[in-house]
């Protein structure tokens, strides 16, 4: 335990020299937040995103429904007639039935990753009009740091209201703060293509060095 306190000492005097350092050779760090989850929600973009990527799953799921119910008329016909088939006839068509299942297993899978990749392409444009916007707030009001307050784990734990510069952020975009429906979220897609998708997971912006 005495050891955990000295070292615990020793890191806050660490700390304490190197911020008077930097306070003495650099102007104050100015830090400010944002919601990037938020902010999508807010921009005329996430309803466009939203129902680009229900049509996409939506295309998707038709064509898994229409191979899923292709393997269950075969595999019907098969029950009802494999008792008059020759072994030759049956052992043919357990080998279509089991490619048509593994088709289905590669199709739902490729699937996923098409609807991932549709998001990203789709969310693009708008993130990258975020990170401009969130350029010009910075250096308009003289933040050094932007951080994301997003996530299970995100960046940052705890600050202050007047931080949050998320409303600066819309504006500058020329939005309303609090005008678009909360639910309108953009998150990321679901795991099946039958789902409708939502928005990220969490995403990420660059800090401003």
């Amino acid at each position: 335990m005495n050891k955990f306190r000295v070292a615990l000492a020793a890191a806050a005097l660490t700390f304490t020299t190197a911020t008077a350092s930097m306070a003495q050779t650099a102007a104050p760090l100015k830090i400010g937040y944002t919601s990037v989850e938020y902010v999508l929600s807010q921009m005329p973009e996430s309803k466009q995103i939203e129902s680009q990527l229900k049509d996409y799953s939506t295309q998707l799921k038709n064509q898994l429904d229409a191979k899923g119910n292709e393997y269950r008329t075969k595999g019907e016909a098969y029950v009802k007639a494999q008792s008059t088939m020759t072994e030759v006839v049956k052992a043919d068509k357990e080998k279509e039935l089991q490619n048509l299942q593994q088709s289905i297993q590669e199709f739902q899978q490729n699937a996923e990753l098409s609807l991932q990749q549709k998001q990203q392409t789709l969310l693009k444009p708008a993130l990258d009009k975020l990170q401009k916007t969130i350029d010009a707030v910075a250096d308009e009001n003289g933040y050094t740091y932007i951080l994301n307050s997003d996530g299970a784990s995100p960046v940052l734990l705890h600050g202050p209201k007047e931080g949050d510069v998320s409303d600066l952020i819309l504006k500058k975009m020329g939005i309303t703060p609090g005008a678009a429906q909360a639910a309108a979220k953009v998150t990321t897609p679901a795991a099946a293509p039958a789902s409708t998708p939502a928005a990220p997971s969490k995403t990420k912006t660059k800090t401003k060095k």
